[in-house]
This record gives C-alpha cells, sequence and structure tokens, in this order.
C-alpha cells in the first residue's frame, strides 16, 4: 500500500496537478447485456466518482449488432473486424487518456481464443493494464500462449481473486510481481434484516430462496429445483425466486428450451405456487433489491474452474448466507465461515444445507455477519481506489523504464563520442609527428 501510495504521488508530480490518471477503458458496454458491460459501467463510474478523472470508452460489440451508446462512448471494435482493432488502437494513442484499462473476457474479443486482441495490444503507445475475467487453470497449448502473450504485452495484469494470481503464475509463467488482484466491485449497502423488503415485493411471512444472474445450461438450476420438495416440505413458508434473462448468446442459439425445460419440471413437482421465474435483464438496484429481500441466495454452477461470479460477490456484500456449489471462486469468497460450499450436481446436499440453516438462526447469522464485514472490502469505491493504485505503479514503472533506456543511450553516445574524439586526436597527433619528422 506504501508503495501505490508513492507511486500516486510521483505520478501526480510529474503530472503537474493533482488529478488522478484518466482512463480509456476498453470493453462491452450498455445497452449490451452481459456480465463485462455491467463490470466496465460499473468500474467506470466508480473510478470517475473519486476525484477529477475523466475516462471514456471503446465499446466491444457483438457480431452484427449496434447499440446506441452514451456520448463517452468515443470508439467501437466489432468483435469479428480484425481491421477494428488496429483503428480503434490508432484512436487509443491519440486520445488524452493517460492510460488503458481492458476488461477481457475470451469471448468476448475475435479470432482464435481471442487473439484479435493481441493485434490491439501491439499498436499501443500507452500504459496499458489488462483485467482478467477468466483464468482457466488447465489451458491448451494455444489458449496458453494467447494468455502470455496479452500479459506480457500489458504493463500489469489484475485478477479478481488470488486464486487467479496463483493459476497465472503457476500455469502460464507469469511473473506474479505483474499481477495484482482486486476484488470484484459490489454496491456499498447497510446491513438490514429481509422483513421491509419482503413486503415491497409481495413477500411477506415467507423464506425466501434466491439465484440470479444471465440463465444458461452452465447456471445448474435443475438441482435446485430437485432440491425445493424436501426444502418446502421441512419449510412450508419458502418461496424460490429465479431472477433473469436468458443469455443472449444462448438465446440466440437454442431460444428459450433451457428455461422451458425448468418451468416444466417445477409443474411437474406441483412446485408452480412456490416458484416465481422474472424474465428480464437485472440493473445493480434492482439486484440490490432483491437480495435485501433475500434469506438464502444459491448458486448451483457446474463450472469448477469459475474465477470470479459478480452474483456471489453481490449476495456477500448484502450480508446473505450464501449457498454455492465448489468453485475455485465460491471455495475462496466463503471461506472462513463467510458461506457454504455443496458438491456439483447434487441436489440432495443442497437441500441439506438450506434445511440445516433455516433451522440453525445462530449460524445463520454469523454466516450473514461474517460474509458482510468481508464485503466491506469490495466496495467500489475501494476497487477504484485499488485501480488508481494500479494504473499510477504501471505508469511510473513506465516512466522509469524509459528514463532508464534514455539514460543508457547517452550513456552509450557519450561514450562512443569520446572514443570518437580520442582516435581523432591520436590521428591527428600521428599526423602532426610524421610532418615533422619529414622537415
Amino acid at each position: 500500500m506504501q508503495g501505490a501510495t508513492l507511486s500516486k504521488l510521483l505520478f501526480r508530480a510529474n503530472l503537474g496537478s493533482v488529478r488522478q490518471p484518466d482512463v480509456l477503458f476498453v470493453g462491452s458496454y450498455p445497452p449490451r447485456e452481459c456480465g463485462i458491460a455491467t463490470f466496465t459501467e460499473d468500474i467506470r463510474a466508480a473510478y470517475d466518482g473519486l476525484d477529477s478523472a475523466r475516462s471514456d470508452v471503446i465499446a466491444i460489440n457483438d457480431p452484427g449488432k449496434s447499440y446506441r451508446y452514451a456520448p463517452f462512448v468515443c470508439g467501437e471494435i466489432c468483435r469479428d473486424d480484425r481491421q477494428s482493432y488496429l483503428k480503434a488502437a490508432r484512436l487509443a494513442n491519440e486520445h488524452p487518456a493517460h492510460v488503458i484499462n481492458i476488461q477481457h473476457e475470451y469471448g468476448l474479443f475475435g479470432g482464435d481464443r481471442g487473439d484479435y486482441l493481441l493485434d490491439f495490444l501491439g499498436e499501443l503507445r500507452k500504459p496499458v493494464i489488462l483485467t482478467m475475467h477468466t483464468t482457466l487453470p488447465n489451458p491448451d497449448a494455444r489458449m496458453r500462449f494467447v494468455t502470455r502473450e496479452l500479459c506480457n504485452r500489458s504493463d500489469a495484469v489484475i485478477v479478481l481473486a488470488y486464486a487467479g494470481r496463483r493459476i497465472l503464475e503457476e500455469r502460464y509463467g507469469i511473473d506474479s510481481r505483474k499481477v495484482e488482484v482486486v476484488l470484484h466491485g459490489v454496491p456499498d449497502v447497510p446491513l438490514r434484516r429481509s422483513h421491509h423488503f419482503k413486503r415491497r415485493l409481495g413477500l411477506e411471512n415467507k423464506t425466501v430462496l434466491a439465484t440470479f444472474g444471465l440463465l444458461s445450461r452452465g447456471k445448474g438450476i435443475e438441482y435446485v429445483i430437485e432440491a425445493l420438495p424436501e426444502i418446502f416440505r421441512r419449510h412450508p413458508d419458502a418461496h424460490y425466486l429465479l431472477l433473469g434473462e436468458t443469455h443472449p448468446e444462448v438465446r440466440k442459439h437454442e431460444g428459450e428450451s433451457y428455461r422451458q425445460s425448468l418451468l416444466d419440471r417445477v409443474d411437474e413437482l406441483g412446485l408452480r405456487e412456490r416458484v416465481t421465474f422474472q424474465d428480464h435483464y437485472m440493473q445493480d438496484d434492482e439486484v440490490v433489491g432483491y437480495l435485501e429481500a433475500t434469506d438464502i441466495y444459491l448458486s448451483p454452477s457446474l463450472d469448477p474452474d469459475q474465477i470470479v461470479s459478480g452474483t456471489l460477490s453481490y449476495a456477500v456484500a448484502c450480508g446473505r448466507v450464501v449457498i454455492a456449489t465448489e468453485s475455485i471462486y465460491a471455495k475462496e469468497l466463503l471461506a472462513d465461515g463467510r458461506g457454504i460450499t455443496v458438491p456439483f450436481r447434487d441436489a440432495r446436499s443442497l437441500s441439506s444445507a438450506v434445511n440445516a440453516v433455516l433451522g440453525d438462526a445462530h449460524a445463520r447469522a454469523s454466516l450473514e455477519t461474517a460474509a458482510y464485514r468481508y464485503g466491506r472490502s469490495m466496495s467500489w469505491p475501494k476497487v477504484a481506489r485499488a485501480y488508481e493504485d494500479v494504473f499510477c505503479d504501471a505508469m511510473l514503472r513506465r516512466e522509469t523504464a524509459r528514463a532508464h533506456q534514455l539514460s543508457t543511450l547517452e550513456s552509450a553516445a557519450s561514450k562512443l563520442w569520446g572514443e570518437a574524439l580520442q582516435r581523432q586526436t591520436s590521428s591527428l597527433a600521428a599526423s602532426l609527428s610524421e610532418t615533422s619528422s619529414s622537415k
């Protein structure tokens, strides 16, 4: 922390003002509906809210799509158009921003494993910080190559979990000193009981279980559905909320078949009156409103390599009991009594965990308090300050390297000049000596 503070002071001294670095963010952006778009919007707003920064955005568009962006979206990259990456790099170089921050997810960028982004990085002439939302622990050769190149061409790399830094070091050979851990940002909300919020949603006198986020088969919701009969048998007041629309990319390829299969199973089990599906994209304030009405948040993801989850992070920030399958991120986030992890694809374990928590008020209160306390370190203003530290440190390192390079060139030039003068002097002396001898 002291090093980061020193970096900021030195940066500001060089800049000649008290301003923080201006940033050009690169990532998907609303109104596009995806997790990275929401994250880019949130980190930009939080960063600009710190002091006096002015940040803009280069937005990534999915194939065949265009959006009506806010005025600060100053450029666009079409995912599968390689030339648009070079055009965006030229724009970034000419932009007044001091630093570039790329919000990275492999599927967000075109090419093999998103390698079109390497073209963009190769043309940039400014410090680049790469935020990696996915770090897979078992990459194939191509993914390992692309990831290493992305990291090597960046001045610093941000990951959203400590496991991410270990994976980059151990599986990709990235110097861990280049990698900073900045946790997923969350809203700064007070810890409050759910009764008032339940009344607003018409759920008073209910024990509310919830899952939210963009829907796809990898979410594992079918295992929650199978767990519900046993939970409802033990807790007749329980109600389950499934919140969020189907992921746009999933809907493009298979329509609403997954959602329909869940609805069909709910009907087969006779649970329609006790399960609510909300089918629309949820903004942050709506997510928080539902979480504040929630007693237990369920995350039954089927992906053991999941390295970050905004939904889990938000639930922890709201001080809710979280029961999640044991992904890399869940095991880290919910450690030390901050939540409960259960095996994958195991409805019985889910129902047992829910029933155990609902049957033990002391354990429930302990989980809520531990989660909320940890969530305080993840509020968006704190995350934005951490980003500022990384930006300043990366800029200082680049300036130091440039100064060292100039000093080395000056030393080499001085040495060459001195050697040339010495040779010229020696030659002149030899010539004078020969002239004197001939006389």
